[in-house]
């Protein structure tokens, strides 16, 4: 992510110096590129949230979620249309981090050890197509609503989940390569420089399985079938430049 960070502020410099350079220009024109590309980095906020969580065919109750930072770094292609409309596309890649929790309480102490919880780090690669309105569209300002779904590929090398609490051992969830979900956003540029502010909303539940060592049948180990069913939602924000 240092290097992302270095790559950006390089792009960030040397956007700056063009529109600098080229301020008269646009000024004096009316017309706009019909294709413009990008690159931009930044920070998400992932929120893993649970539809169903079973041990045994028993629900567990209170389930908190929680919010983890994680990273991005991307880059787009835009079309212009007439009359402010655009579509955008994208090729980025997502380190989602987050986590789930639930205490043990009288009515989870007969189905959980301890506290339980559930830690997620997901390594995807994302690839949206957006349509976009620019509403404010007046050199050098603008700003834009957007949205569109989205499509990501799991990179289940560097993805990993952690359970701790449970009774079972050896824990491991596998998730679904493919997962789909809605996005919604607002951009803001100041010239080339852009600020990028969106929430994406899981379509459906992203694990496909979860596994544990069943050769463990001695207390206090057990083989009770956990059950989980999930849903990948994102708070991210982002800043780039458009060429």
């Amino acid at each position: 992510m240092k290097t992302i960070g270095l790559v950006i502020l390089f792009y960030l410099m040397s956007a700056l110096h063009a529109e600098g350079q080229n301020r008269n220009y646009f000024r004096n024109t009316n017309s706009e590129p019909k294709v413009n590309v990008g690159i931009k980095a930044g920070f998400n906020s992932s929120l893993f949230s649970i539809d169903h969580l079973t041990i045994g065919g028993q629900k567990i109750s209170n389930i908190q979620n929680n919010y983890k930072v994680g990273y991005l770094g991307a880059i787009f292609c835009r079309i212009n249309m007439k009359r402010h409309h655009f579509l955008q596309t994208e090729f980025s890649y997502n380190i989602s981090n987050g986590s789930v929790s639930a205490n043990r309480n009288a009515e989870n102490q007969d189905i959980i050890s301890d506290r339980i919880l559930i830690k997620t780090t997901i390594h995807s690669i994302d690839l949206p197509l957006l349509y976009g309105y620019k509403f404010i569209d007046s050199y050098p300002y603008g700003m834009a609503f957007f949205l569109g779904p989205k499509v990501a590929y799991t990179w289940e090398r560097h993805t990993k989940n952690e359970y701790s609490g449970f009774y079972q051992q050896d824990i491991n969830e596998e998730l679904h390569p493919l997962t789909f979900s809605g996005v919604v956003g607002l951009a803001v540029n100041i010239a080339n420089i852009f600020f990028d502010f969106r929430y994406e909303a899981g379509f459906h539940n992203f694990t496909k399985d979860v596994s544990f060592d069943k050769q463990l049948t001695s207390a206090p180990y057990n083989e009770q079938e956990i059950r989980i069913k999930r849903r990948r939602n994102v708070l991210s924000f982002s800043v780039g430049v458009i060429f």
